[in-house]
């Protein structure tokens, strides 16, 4: 059985090495994300050419994630690098102070006073500390400890509830959407996105710049919650990033909003991650804990087409072993998925309003009731395929296209394989190249039954419109 949930693995000192990486590659991993958090453009360039230089090497397609750090609201440094907070302790959030200490720390984001007022929660450190606030005077927020702890030099800060007004994308950003189209990124992902319009300005900036990556938003604000429909339509794809997320909206809802998300994407044909500590214990552990295992294994079977491994991969100490663990979890999840057929009648509940969306309803139908053995999208855009995969065809799709950059940004996609494909302009070459092709990757063999999907007339510019049902070996 061939694995159809993707796993995205974020590269760090740990995976930077062109033999580390072509052993992840090897080990499952379909897309290397760079954390624009950390790292300088040099670094960030550098290990993109090593991943394209691996892959090609071995005959790989793995797409690049580039992730912008965002708004990340922090506090500023300490004289001391770091004080110990005890519950009761009242503690300033002072605008103006350079170098903090037992009493107070400055800001990396001065307009935090005027986002706040008395009574509201902030949570330090990803939730690991909770101050409320007693009262803002002007540049000054007071506020007692509820939960203390040991703060260090620019640890984050959250509001519980969400309402911080920090804009989605920064000056660093900017700069780092240039750095993403230098590289030719095949994803960017856009962090801590309030509305659909952020995502616009992105998808603007990199085109500007020259880049044409898919836009991924970051549901990780409680705003993004209530803004979820505009973000899935103004986006690509989505990544449910339950780190920040957690913070804002609790914990306890996180798991219900995962599986909302989730569905919500599918069902607009979007692409979507599930993100943050899925393996977290494999950072220092050769095997996962039982609810890690749970973890990936349920959101597996909400529907995600990608789990994301982020610290695990970046600076753990087994990054192969812990993609090679997500992919068995993956495929065992994938064998409770397809052997229920959870989402059989999924296609029939979509509204048709393009010739390539009705031409993958009917494919994705043929496909779940006649013994197809496999699906090949001749497409030069992908888009075909990205509608099958979203209506969870149980049947693997592949898209095969002469753009190397198509197939890079099939990589995200739920049970669409990516395959190089030059063909004629004539129909009857056309399907025997095509049979020819999935009968090199072992895919199908004479006599199986495959559903092609093309543009027709063949080598004119156009999407698709057009299916064939053909048993393999019967053209000659």
């Amino acid at each position: 059985m061939t694995r159809r949930t993707k796993i995205v693995a974020t590269l760090g000192p740990a995976s930077s090495s062109p033999e580390v990486l072509e052993r992840m590659f090897r080990a499952g991993v379909d897309v290397v994300r760079l954390n624009f958090s950390h790292g300088t453009e040099a670094d960030h360039i550098a290990r993109a050419e090593a991943v394209r230089a691996v892959a090609e090497n071995i005959g790989w397609t793995v797409g690049i994630l580039a992730d912008l750090q965002g708004p990340k609201i922090r506090v500023g440094k300490f004289e001391n690098q770091r004080i110990t907070l005890a519950t009761g302790d009242t503690f300033l959030l002072d605008a103006e102070c350079k170098l903090g200490n037992q009493e107070r720390v400055g800001l990396d984001y001065p307009e935090l006073p005027n986002d706040v007022r008395m009574g509201d929660t902030l949570l330090l450190d990803d939730g690991k500390i909770e101050l409320v606030v007693l009262k803002v005077v002007g540049p000054v927020v007071h506020t007692e400890v509820v939960q203390g702890g040991v703060l260090s030099n620019n640890k984050g800060i959250n509001r519980r509830g969400g309402g911080l007004t920090a804009p989605a994308l920064t000056d660093k950003d900017y700069e780092d959407i240039r750095t993403a189209a230098k590289m030719k990124a095949d994803f960017l992902a856009v962090s801590f996105p309030r509305s659909g319009e952020d995502i616009r300005e992105a998808r603007t900036l990199m085109r500007a710049a020259g880049g044409n990556a898919m836009i991924m938003a970051k549901i990780e604000r409680a705003e993004a919650i209530e803004a979820l429909d505009d973000i899935i339509d103004a986006s690509d794809c989505i990544m449910v990033a339950r780190g920040d997320l957690a913070v804002e909206v609790g914990d306890a809802a996180v798991p219900a909003l995962q599986k909302r998300m989730i569905r919500a994407a599918r069902r607009k044909n979007k692409a979507v991650v599930t993100a943050t500590q899925m393996m977290e214990s494999m950072i220092s552990s050769p095997v996962p804990t039982r609810a890690e295992v749970s973890d990936v294994a349920n959101a597996v079977i909400d529907g995600t087409d990608a789990v994301m491994l982020s610290a695990e991969s970046a600076v753990g100490q087994f990054p192969v072993e812990t993609v090679t663990a997500m992919a068995r979890v993956c495929l065992e999840a994938e064998k409770e998925v397809f052997a229920h057929a959870l989402h059989q009648d999924a296609p029939l509940e979509r509204q048709i309003n393009q010739v390539e969306m009705a031409i993958s309803h009917a494919v994705v139908y043929t496909a779940r009731n006649l013994q197809v053995k496999a699906i090949a999208a001749l497409t030069q855009s992908g888009t075909t395929a990205r509608y099958m995969s979203a209506m969870d065809a149980d049947v693997p799709i592949y898209a095969m296209t002469p753009s190397a950059e198509t197939q890079r940004k099939m990589t995200l996609l739920r049970g669409v394989y990516p395959v190089a494909f030059h063909h004629s302009n004539q129909a009857d070459a056309v399907i025997r190249e095509a049979e020819a092709g999935l009968k090199a990757l072992g895919a199908v063999q004479n006599g199986d039954l495959i559903v092609l999907t093309i543009g027709e007339p063949i080598g004119k510019p156009g999407g698709t419109n057009t299916m064939k049902i053909i048993r393999v070996g019967s053209h000659g």
